[in-house]
Parts: C-alpha cells; sequence; structure tokens
C-alpha cells in the first residue's frame, strides 16, 4: 500500500501544476536539448549531451515523486473550531525540557516548506507526539539518544 501524503489545498494545486509543466513545457525542452547536442557529433565526448541526458534524468525523478504525491494526496484542512491543537498545516513553537529557546517547525510534508520553518512529518516521533496537543501540554518523544520532553508554547493556523 502506497504512502498517504497529507497536503493542504494550496501545495496540492501548486504540486499539480508543476507536473503539468514539467511533463508538457519541461520535457520539449529537454529533448530540444538533446537534438541540438545530438548534432555536435560523437556522443562519448559530448558533454552537452551528457549534461541534457542528466537533467533529463533528473525531471524525469521529480516528475515520478510528484506523480505519487499527487495519485497518493489527502487533502487536509485545518480544523480551527474549539481549542487549538497542534496538526498537519500548522506552525507549532514549542520549548523543549530544560532549554529556554522556543523553536517554530510546521507540521506537514516536506513539500509544504515555508521561508525560515524547518517541517516536522507528522508520521515522525515529534510529529506523532505533538498532533492533538494543546498550548501548555507537554509532550514526550522517543528520539534517537532517549525520551525527550517538549512543552506546546504556540499553535498558528
Amino acid at each position: 500500500m502506497a504512502d498517504v501524503y497529507e497536503l493542504s489545498q494550496e501545495t496540492f494545486d501548486r504540486l499539480h501544476a508543476e507536473h503539468g509543466d514539467l511533463t508538457t513545457r519541461g520535457r520539449i525542452e529537454i529533448a530540444k536539448k538533446i537534438e541540438v547536442a545530438r548534432e555536435m557529433g560523437d556522443l562519448s565526448e559530448n558533454g552537452d549531451y551528457h549534461a541534457a541526458k542528466e537533467e533529463q534524468g533528473k525531471m524525469e525523478g521529480r516528475i515520478n515523486h510528484l506523480t505519487a504525491l499527487i495519485e497518493n494526496a489527502k487533502i487536509v484542512e485545518v480544523d480551527t473550531s474549539g481549542e487549538p491543537t497542534v496538526q498537519a498545516g500548522c506552525v507549532v513553537s514549542i520549548r523543549y525540557a530544560g532549554d529556554d529557546e522556543v523553536e517554530r517547525y510546521l507540521l506537514g510534508s516536506i513539500e509544504e516548506r515555508r521561508d525560515g520553518l524547518t517541517v516536522i512529518s507528522p508520521g515522525s516521533p515529534l510529529g506523532k507526539a505533538l498532533t492533538a496537543a494543546a498550548v501548555n501540554d507537554t509532550v514526550t518523544f522517543e528520539a534517537p539518544a532517549g525520551p525527550l520532553d517538549v512543552t506546546v508554547v504556540n499553535i498558528e493556523y
């Protein structure tokens, strides 16, 4: 069974548009680059040809990744009714036990990333522990070095 990717509608639409662009304009442009490079002669020593083929491989990898994301996407809407709780799509500020510094994270898919925010997957140990927590709740999660406690300081939708 394929992984389910929780995405906001905005991110889903952006990824869908990127997929459409890469499968049309992107493939056409790469094909032209390869054709021009082939016309230069001997392919074994043709740097432009090899660079275009490498670019094509990377683009096809991105297309395959986007296809999987789109086909297995679950659109999530942040529930803003009631008491604020940590859920996919929100920005959560936390403080680790024994530390005064507050850290801000976006809980969601890496494709949801925003400038200045580290993304935490809802399926990660910290993401699972934070899900459904409210402001001032302290949760424990299993880190590689052992259990850690974090307190939810703020939740932004």
